[in-house]
């Protein structure tokens, strides 16, 4: 699969941006970046069949991408100008939300399954309720002497413990005839 996303890159790079950097991406993918134009294009592997997952977003001040404005499931064995046109509605796409202020993130237009939900009907106001009252903090020993140490009384217990096992061994070890 890779080779197939990594030829099919090249060719479409070719078509898209004379200057261009082809490359992989960690997750299997191929990666084309038009710094010129500073926008990239990623094609991903989506699990099926001559399918690929092709996103599109901005090269931001430092080099770095910003996170995918669209993405949209595209056929491998679609003819390259096909897909170039494709990249390009994308690239345009990612132009116009540059410029725009809004931030709509992720466009899902071509996702097959995956429909959008329909905006939801605000809800009817509900019934409030009388505020309660601040519930007063409970109250807690004060340590004294401000150290996070075992305390007397743990240790009287722990002397109490030790005493009554030592008790049970002598009487039954410590007796005469053993």
């Amino acid at each position: 699969m890779y080779a197939q996303l990594r030829e099919t890159a090249a060719e479409l790079a070719g078509v898209l941006w004379r200057e261009h950097t082809v490359y992989r991406e960690r997750g299997g993918g191929v990666v084309i970046r038009g710094e010129h134009v500073r926008r990239w294009i990623s094609l991903a592997p989506t699990g099926g069949k001559d399918r690929a997952l092709l996103r599109a977003g901005r090269i931001l001040d430092g080099g770095t991408t910003a996170p995918a404005r669209t993405e949209v499931v595209v056929d491998l064995t679609a003819p390259v100008a096909e897909l170039a046109t494709t990249c390009r509605r994308m690239l345009a796409e990612v132009a116009a939300a540059a410029d725009g202020s809004a931030d709509p993130g992720p466009s899902r237009a071509g996702r097959p399954g995956k429909a959008r939900k329909a905006p939801r009907e605000p809800k009817a106001p509900r019934a409030t309720k009388a505020p309660k009252a601040p519930k007063a903090p409970k109250a807690r020993a004060a340590r004294t002497g401000g150290s996070r140490h075992t305390g007397a009384g743990s240790w009287v217990v722990l002397v109490l413990v030790g005493v009554a096992v030592a008790a049970w061994a002598y009487t039954l070890f410590g007796g005469p005839g053993y």
